[in-house]
């Protein structure tokens, strides 16, 4: 086996657009030549376990007494034995410095060296290589590593559903195609989970991650096309519902890293999928529990309490960012919970700031981030038109409603625009943008309000009023009365990258009573719907659909509602 990839692209020159955004264009009088310098990386021969590989690199720039060649490697690749250079290991990064007897290199000159090393997993081509800190940019060529696809620049672009399609799941538009009338949304894009360490290469006979990214190609065409994941597997996942309690325990985050996120990356990082734009939707719910399920609050738990004092979710999301974000077409969204649960003033600057030490920790940076997303498999209106927060009702501020109860955001699209901008107060890049999931926040059909409420008093006009009709905004299991949402659509508003279906409609958010299961799913009462509540739901009835199966799996009876109360309307 024999695979190469060769920096062989025209130089990038940054200019400035209007809006004050870095464009990058390609001069047309500028050749290869003015290229920095070019890296001819072959892996020559690949047994399974280990490889041999060549590397070249040739200065197209002044000429060096002395050179310095780095690179990272997306998976487990360790290198054990090398010739023509002096190269060093630590971690996933490698610098190979030249010999005493061939550090010079002339304007066009080459240097070549070549190594062995070891493997488990993936063996993919390094995707960026610097010479003495300068990028030697990358084509996307490969030779016998496995084609399709083509036309990924490997950088960045500031929207990644701008101007794209995004991935339809085979699997989910089969289901929602043998439902009735289900062929009237079989054709959305949904998020593929990752949810287990086995979703990686597939659970009982289903897609694994590669067959997603292939199939993903064969529906790109010569467009961009999206591929939407959700990277859902932290030791101690989701401490505060048992519905979605996951594989590993609070203490295995090196197995999280090594036997999850690692391999991910690697399959991710190689070329064959480089012109796909990959979204990853980063541990929805973990951070935010952080925020408010710990310490003496009412809500606390002690699963949740175990994880702050671990870091283990705060160090699972920075491992998740770096490797990932490391990665030149994959685009980091955290999750950032919803309107009615980080938008009181306790909990909304409290969760910026951790957010903040997540994404700095375990090698990230802020760089790792592209944005966040909202909503994700929850409820929340995206806009709710028949009050707002600054209405008051003979004299009572909406605020003071037993509904909003002191929130500052009535809906998805307030918060998320305001939560955008305290990102950036503390810190993440301006340029950031919001994700929401609008799957299953439609609220329509016969319950939905008209106009607003009596206002008699400041509950019956919000009551009246609300699209949003769960009994306590902090249900969240396969409520009753839901209906999808917005369709996915890029750009619908300021700050909002897109709206998504992460969640696909249709699969349950957990059982309505404990199923023996070898999924690490817990039964959590939130999902009975006689259970008559606790803390997080200030006690009220769960408002949980009945009959429901374990979390993820297809809930004929749920989609039905969906449908029949989609709003837009089918």
């Amino acid at each position: 086996m024999r695979r190469t990839r060769t920096a062989i692209l025209a130089a990038l020159v940054l200019v400035a657009s209007a809006a004050g955004t870095a464009t990058a264009m390609v001069p047309a009088d500028v050749g290869i030549e003015a290229v920095p310098c070019t890296v001819d990386y072959k892996v020559q021969n690949d047994w399974g376990t280990g490889f041999t590989a060549a590397v070249t690199v040739t200065n197209n720039s002044a000429a060096k007494s002395s050179w310095s060649v780095k690179w990272s490697y997306a998976g487990n690749q360790k290198v054990t034995n090398y010739w023509n250079t002096k190269l060093t290991q630590s971690g996933t990064a490698v610098t190979a410095n030249n010999e005493t007897y061939n550090g010079t290199l002339a304007t066009g000159g080459s240097a070549s060296f070549g190594f062995q090393g070891t493997y488990s997993g993936t063996n993919a081509i390094p995707t960026t290589f610097t010479l003495d800190g300068v990028t030697c940019n990358v084509d996307d060529g490969s030779s016998g590593g496995g084609g399709g696809g083509g036309g990924g620049t490997g950088t960045r672009v500031d929207n990644p559903y701008a101007g794209a399609k995004v991935y339809v799941n085979p699997e989910w538009s089969a289901k929602a195609a043998a439902e009735p009338g289900g062929s009237r949304v079989s054709n959305q894009p949904t998020g593929v989970w990752l949810d287990r360490i086995a979703a990686i290469n597939g659970v009982s006979g289903g897609m694994g991650l590669r067959a997603h990214l292939d199939a993903a190609l064969a529906q790109k065409g010569s467009g961009e096309e999206v591929v939407q994941l959700v990277v859902y597997d932290l030791p101690g996942r989701d401490c505060a519902a048992l519905a979605s309690n996951g594989e590993l325990g609070p203490t295995e985050i090196d197995k999280y890293k090594t036997q999850f996120i690692d391999p991910i990356a690697a399959i991710l990082a190689d070329s064959k999928y480089s012109s796909l734009r990959i979204v990853t939707t980063i541990e929805i719910d973990s951070l935010p529990n952080l925020v408010t399920n710990t310490g003496s609050r009412a809500t606390a738990t002690a699963a949740c309490d175990t994880m702050l004092a671990n870091g283990n979710y705060v160090k699972g999301v920075g491992y998740a960012l770096a490797k990932l974000g490391a990665i030149p077409n994959v685009y980091n969204y955290i999750d950032a919970g919803h309107h009615g649960w980080l938008g009181w003033d306790d909990n909304f600057g409290p969760a910026a700031t951790l957010f903040k030490q997540a994404a700095t920790s375990e090698g990230a940076t802020v760089d790792d981030v592209q944005g966040f997303i909202t909503n994700t498999a929850n409820y929340s209106a995206l806009k709710e038109n028949n009050f707002t927060i600054n209405d008051t009702v003979n004299g009572t501020s909406v605020r003071q409603s037993k509904w909003v109860d002191w929130n500052r955001y009535v809906d998805e699209l307030s918060y998320a625009q305001a939560f955008r901008s305290q990102l950036v107060s503390v810190g993440f890049n301006s340029g950031i943008g919001m994700l929401i999931d609008t799957s299953r926040n439609g609220w329509g059909g016969t319950a939905r309000p008209a106009g607003p409420g009596a206002t008699t008093s400041v509950d019956t006009y919000v009551d009246g009023g609300r699209y949003d009709r769960r009994i306590h905004v902090g249900n969240w299991c396969n409520q009753s009365g839901a209906g999808l949402g917005e369709r996915p659509q890029a750009s619908p508003a300021t700050g909002i990258d897109a709206y998504v279906w992460m969640k696909p409609p249709g699969e349950s958010d957990g059982s309505s009573s404990a199923i023996p299961n070898d999924e690490g799913k817990g039964f959590d009462q939130m999902c009975d719907p006689t259970y008559t509540g606790n803390a997080r739901n200030g006690n009220s009835m769960s408002g949980a659909l009945p009959n429901a199966p374990l979390s993820g799996h297809w809930f004929s009876a749920q989609f039905q509602q969906l449908m029949t109360n989609a709003y837009p309307p089918l």
